[in-house]
């Protein structure tokens, strides 16, 4: 028997290995825009889906520019299987249902804050790489969709240059590294306060630099890339500092879900970093799926967010049916913010009209009461793509 499953994994792993890697599908793209000029981006109505952003992005910018988002940690197994992995546990339509209202159930709130869509603009630094107007194009394209933007603390624009792009009203959340100098997060944690966003968003898996060998080759490495200290007592002492809630991004196991309950943690935000930190790392969806049938109770008594991989409205939708309430979707903004705000609102969009028809077509008539037996958890697809 041994033998057996020795025999097995060898095979998997050599299929795995020797399979090419698809970072953007094979859709059209390259031979309908082959008579584009070098560097020239589409025509904007003519990009249908968030994969397409990816392939404009990587044509229209510099080389160093491009991998500082396209990077991910040592080998980037752990990027390529954020992308795939969804396709690994397929769907199990269910017909004969009215679905005829499921648009008018996208609406959603994070937090207690309304949004149009149950998803997010994850932090993201560095949004000058992509657009002369840096990150003005993601808090303008976020307004005029309804939904939230998270913007990064190492963004191109400052906490105060991105308040001021931002439409009356319009929520934010604030993305940080910490240390234990009390004093500077103090005064960054005041700035935020003043700047108005409603909630900070600490992250947690950034404890060192990442590995990240296709970003060295081009100097645009890790935004953060000292050695930090990130203790649950250090997360305890932090909500003493401020009166925003602090949510925890990165969290990765069943236990540290447990813990951040325990501690009284409004929300968590499952995520690999977009495996830009340390490659082989499980994706979010892999470590939703861990949660749900370890300790699915987790999924109501705080609220759940994931990134990593989201192209597709199926990959929402399957994150959603496991308890997540809101999903995060970061370097494809990135790419459509090549666009500026134009390009940010067609990719919500997009993403809105595919999670709609993708859950009508999975048979969901409600995205805030998805049966998780849409999907099929228990047999994932290991076959060559």
């Amino acid at each position: 028997m041994r033998s057996s499953l020795l025999s097995l994994s060898g095979l998997v792993g050599a299929t795995l290995a020797a399979r090419p890697f698809l970072n953007e599908p094979d859709t059209g793209f390259d031979a309908y825009f082959a008579d584009l000029a070098a560097g020239e981006l589409p025509p904007l109505d003519k990009i249908v889906g968030l994969p397409d952003f990816d392939a404009a992005g990587r044509r229209h910018l510099a080389t160093q520019n491009y991998t500082y988002y396209r990077n991910g940690a040592a080998g980037e197994w752990s990027y390529r299987n954020n992308l795939e992995v969804f396709n690994r546990y397929p769907l199990r339509p269910k017909t004969m249902v009215d679905i005829t209202n499921i648009e008018s159930t996208l609406p959603t709130t994070i937090l207690g804050h309304n949004f149009s869509a149950p998803f997010f603009i994850s932090p993201c630094a560095r949004g000058g790489y992509g657009h002369v107007d840096a990150e003005k194009g993601l808090v303008e394209g976020a307004a005029e969709g309804d939904i939230l933007y998270m913007p990064a603390v190492y963004a191109t624009l400052t906490i105060e240059e991105i308040a001021t792009y931002k439409k009356a009203d319009q929520v934010t959340f604030q993305q940080v590294y910490l240390d234990t100098n009390d004093t500077a997060t103090k005064i960054l944690f005041d700035r935020i306060e003043k700047s108005g966003s409603k909630a900070i968003i600490f992250t947690v898996d950034s404890a060192a630099d990442g590995n990240r060998h296709r970003a060295a080759r081009y100097g645009v490495g890790s935004a953060d890339s000292s050695y930090s200290l990130i203790t649950w007592d250090v997360y305890d002492h932090l909500r003493t500092l401020t009166s925003l809630p602090i949510l925890l991004k990165g969290i990765q196991t069943v236990a540290d879900a447990q813990a951040a309950v325990a501690h009284g943690a409004p929300a968590i935000y499952l995520s690999n970093h977009g495996g830009r930190q340390i490659d082989g790392a499980r994706s979010a969806l892999e470590v939703a799926i861990d949660i749900h049938k370890q300790a699915p109770e987790v999924f109501t008594q705080l609220e759940v967010y994931a990134d990593g991989g989201v192209r597709y409205g199926a990959d929402v939708v399957k994150l959603l049916a496991l308890g997540v309430k809101a999903v995060g979707v970061g370097r494809p903004f990135m790419y459509a913010n090549v666009y500026g705000t134009a390009g940010v609102a067609r990719a919500v969009e997009l993403l809105k009209h595919e999670i709609a028809i993708d859950a009508a077509n999975a048979g969901v008539a409600d995205l805030k009461k998805i049966d998780k037996d849409i999907v099929d958890w228990d047999s994932p697809n290991w076959a060559p793509a």
